[in-house]
């Protein structure tokens, strides 16, 4: 597979098709190995579609649609290799979540809202510290009391108070992450360990809707609702050991995750422009087998407007992640009586799984130029990438991979294979299971807060139904995404996390 991404190229290199074909949802799909599918190219499809994922894992995923958005995210015009989707992968908006494709704009690609999502450039952040898990032996349920109080979580919220000026917020859109840390909101330092430094310089804060700057104005550095949280945890186990102590992790050592997006910044953003991409979309005649595919081409006024308010939402999420980040600092230094510094609290890495960013990949042989859509997906890249911190660029990127709020987490880094077969793409996450609705049926009557510290995990949720919500049971087990994207080898595991506090949004 050295020679890039191919239509046909899944077949080779040992990865020959096993005999077996089956339909979930109207969807017929082969099995090629033990961690791959292929739904074959039909009816108005472009390409393949292809789905990492083991037979237990579709035994979840045939549950819903996702194998069917799978296979109408290829329909998509100048869209090139395949429509990929990874093992945490479940039903969403449009693309599914956990989706990846790519498109060439020199050959009528597009942009297309539902491939990036509503909460434009959720990420993930994990934090190292000096601090040992002997240190925070007691004090863990304080420590998240502290975190709770100070971090607002919840709809809507944000910090009292702090409220940024339009002219502001602009800043904040261009500059990214880099206007925290020149606001006084951590170091450069902090920039050279973020993807892409945290920030994507084709922002357009013009093209920003008027209702996105009036909702960001008073969320920034706020975790939000639903899945996002700030979570404590600390190093269970570790697979490689070389690979762990040069990115500075160890055995029992308290890291912390931060889990957040664009807030309403974002929302508003993908809220505003999807009438504005179904009417491009009938200009442009491109054909929907899902109006929630709506799009334009990459390189038409209105795929333009929107890629550029998309990148400006990113930077408002990468500066609300450094916030966050700075805010942890601020509570820990108060909770040991010691500075940052002292108690080494910086940045491992932060990535995003909500966004769409140009990129070069080898297609069919040849470099080229191509607008990625990451849906519940995050970059994987190997060493000696190009665009790795320096820090990296002989290690490969560290991978984020948060677990739901009662198991565990990994850290991987990214293999090449992942360059081959996935745009340099891995998963995001565990992956839901069931509905928000669902998962507050099947815990009727159980006090889930009160299992959560029998299993020595102290949470607070900005309401009970949030935690409730957020149950262990309503996710894949992110051991078993985890195990697929090693196996496929488009990613290898440093080491597990285990979460002791958290706080969700």
């Amino acid at each position: 597979m050295s020679n890039g991404l191919k239509q046909d190229n899944f077949n080779k290199a040992g990865l020959h098709l096993v005999s077996m074909s089956v339909t979930f949802n109207s969807v017929q799909i082969e099995k090629i190995n033990d961690f791959m599918w292929r739904i074959p190219k039909h009816g108005k499809m472009r390409v393949d579609g292809i789905v990492f994922a083991s037979e237990k894992l579709m035994e979840s995923i045939r549950e819903d649609k996702s194998l069917e958005q799978v296979a109408n995210v290829a329909t998509l015009p100048g869209i090139v290799g395949a429509s990929l989707a990874m093992p945490d992968i479940h039903w969403g908006y449009g693309f599914p979540i956990g989706g990846v494709a790519a498109f060439d704009p020199n050959i009528g690609g597009i942009i297309s809202p539902g491939g990036v999502g509503y909460d434009i450039n959720c990420g993930v952040r994990l934090l190292k510290t000096d601090v040992d898990r002997k240190d925070v032996s007691g004090k863990i349920k304080d420590l998240v009391q502290q975190l709770f109080h100070h971090i607002p979580v919840g709809i809507g919220k944000g910090h009292k108070g702090f409220k940024l000026s339009r002219k502001q917020l602009e800043e904040v859109a261009i500059k990214g992450a880099g206007w925290a840390v020149e606001s006084g909101y951590g170091t450069q330092d902090d920039l050279d360990h973020l993807e892409s430094r945290g920030v994507l310089d084709w922002a357009d804060s013009d093209a920003v809707p008027n209702r996105a700057y009036e909702r960001g104005a008073l969320q920034l550095g706020s975790v939000g609702s639903g899945n996002h949280f700030v979570e404590i945890d600390f190093v269970d186990e570790i697979y490689d050991e070389a690979l762990a102590q040069a990115i500075g992790l160890e055995k029992d050592q308290i890291v912390i995750q931060i889990h957040s997006g664009s807030r309403g910044f974002g929302h508003q953003t993908c809220t505003d422009y999807l009438p504005i991409m179904i009417k491009a979309s009938q200009k442009y005649e491109i054909e929907l087998v899902d109006k929630q595919l709506c799009c334009a081409p990459l390189n038409s006024p209105e795929g333009q407007k929107y890629f550029g308010a998309m990148a400006a939402a990113a930077n408002y999420a990468f500066a609300n992640r450094q916030m966050i980040t700075q805010w942890v600092r601020e509570i820990f230094e108060k909770f040991f009586g010691s500075s940052y510094e002292k108690l080494g609290i910086k940045p491992i890495y932060d990535v995003c799984h909500n966004i769409a960013k140009w990129e070069e990949h080898v297609v069919e042989g040849k470099k080229r130029r191509l607008c990625v859509h990451r849906k519940g997906a995050t970059r994987a890249y190997p060493k000696g990438h190009p665009e790795l911190p320096e820090v990296y660029r002989e290690l490969g990127q560290p991978v984020l991979i948060p677990g739901d709020m009662g198991r565990y987490s990994f850290v991987l880094i990214g293999e090449a294979g992942s360059m081959e077969k996935t745009f340099g793409s891995s998963c995001h996450g565990a992956g839901r299971m069931m509905s928000r609705h669902a998962a507050a049926k099947a815990c009727k009557g159980r006090n889930i807060q009160r299992e959560m510290e029998d299993k020595g995990i102290y949470v607070r949720g900005a309401s009970m139904a949030t935690v409730v919500e957020e149950v262990s049971e309503a996710y894949k087990d992110v051991a078993n995404v985890v195990d697929v994207v090693a196996g496929a080898g488009l990613s290898k595991k440093v080491c597990r996390l285990k979460p002791l506090g958290v706080i969700k949004g």
